[in-house]
């Protein structure tokens, strides 16, 4: 994949290529959620491409794209927006083995590829919103 930071550079957005790998990102993503009893049961939709676009459009705007979602959708409140779901550690660790997994098939250079996982994982983890039961 070449890379092309003219467009904005300095922006994670820019360092993979704009928004076509994030928009395929996030499309093997919900791929992978799709066949996930624990993560589909958090999508009420039948169809899973309102969620995929709202995704896109977040991480397109994240990582420094345009900012549609926010033109669209208002402030991003993640912590707010998952409130009515159980986001326990192990929806975390589900949601973060289907981006793994995405992120793996974009063959991103490895350095950009860190960058992603590390802002994933960050925002991952503070989304848990039920704590785990002591043992």
């Amino acid at each position: 994949m070449e890379i092309d930071i003219t467009s904005n550079p300095g922006t994670v957005f820019a360092a993979v290529g704009g928004e076509e790998p994030i928009r395929r990102l996030v499309h093997l993503f919900y791929q992978g959620v799709a066949e996930d009893p624990l993560l589909r049961a958090m999508y009420p939709e039948e169809d899973l491409g309102p969620a995929e676009e709202r995704m896109a459009l977040f991480l397109i705007q994240f990582w420094g794209g345009p900012r549609s979602y926010s033109e669209r959708r208002g402030h991003p409140r993640l912590r707010l927006r998952h409130a009515p779901f159980r986001v326990d550690r192990a929806a975390h660790d589900a949601w973060l083995h289907h981006m793994r997994t995405a992120l793996d098939a974009l063959h991103l250079p490895p350095p950009i590829e860190q960058e992603l996982w590390n802002s994933l994982t960050t925002t991952a983890a503070a989304m848990i919103n039920t704590p785990e039961d002591p043992a």
